[in-house]
C-alpha cells in the first residue's frame, strides 16, 4: 500500500508562495497552482467536425537519377600492372602475335546471362587444354545524355576483370590484358588460362 501524502504546514505553503512569487511567471490560462490547491476544472474540447478533410497532394515524382561511376577504366588498370604471366608471351599478346585458340561474344547479353556464359566459356576452355582465349564485351553504347557527370558505359566490360577474379574462374585464370586493334581493342580482353594439372 502506498505510503498517504501529508498535507504542507502553514510555514511551509507560505515559503512556496514566496518562492513562486518571486521566479516564477504564471503560465497562459491560469497553470497548477501551489502544492495542495485544488485542481483547475477540465476544459471543454471542441468535437471534430465531420466535413471532408482536403486530401493532400499526391507527391511529385522525383526526376530521373543517372548513375555516376568513377571507377578507373579497366583496360588502363590492366595495362599499368605488371604482367603474370611469362614476358615475352605476354609482349607477343600486347602487340596481337598470337591468335587466340578460342572466342567467345557477349554482344546484347544482359549482364546475368553474359556472366553464366563467360563461366561455362572458360570452365569449358581450361577443361579443354586451351591457354589464351578471347572474350568480347564490346565496348558499350556511347550517348551524349550523361553530360552532368561521369558515366562510364559497358557494363560487360567494367564487370568481366572482377567476374574472372572471383570463384570459380579465378584458379583457372592466370592473366588478363586488352584485346588488340585488330582482335577488338577497348571491346574486347585476352584471357590467358593456367595449365591444367
Amino acid at each position: 500500500m502506498p505510503p498517504r501524502r501529508r498535507s504542507l504546514t502553514r510555514e511551509e505553503r507560505a515559503l512556496w508562495e514566496r518562492v513562486v512569487a518571486t521566479t516564477a511567471t504564471p503560465l497562459q490560462g491560469g497553470g497548477a497552482g501551489p502544492p495542495g490547491a485544488p485542481p483547475p476544472r477540465p476544459v471543454k474540447v471542441a468535437k471534430p467536425s465531420t466535413a471532408p478533410q482536403p486530401q493532400p497532394a499526391a507527391p511529385r515524382p522525383l526526376p530521373p537519377t543517372t548513375a555516376v561511376d568513377l571507377s578507373p577504366d579497366p583496360h588502363a588498370s590492366l595495362r599499368a600492372r605488371a604482367p603474370r604471366m611469362d614476358r615475352g608471351r605476354y609482349e607477343k599478346l600486347r602487340r596481337g602475335r598470337l591468335e587466340p585458340e578460342a572466342r567467345l561474344d557477349l554482344h546484347g547479353m544482359t549482364a546475368e546471362r553474359a556472366h553464366a556464359a563467360l563461366t561455362r566459356f572458360i570452365l569449358s576452355a581450361h577443361a579443354e587444354g586451351l591457354r589464351l582465349v578471347l572474350v568480347i564485351t564490346g565496348k558499350g553504347r556511347d550517348g551524349a545524355e550523361h553530360v552532368i557527370a561521369p558515366h562510364r558505359h559497358g557494363i560487360l566490360r567494367h564487370s568481366l576483370p572482377h567476374w574472372l577474379s572471383a570463384p570459380p574462374l579465378a584458379g583457372r585464370v592466370l592473366d588478363l590484358a586488352p584485346a588488340h586493334r585488330k582482335h577488338g581493342g577497348g571491346g574486347a580482353y585476352y584471357v590467358y588460362l593456367r595449365r591444367q594439372r
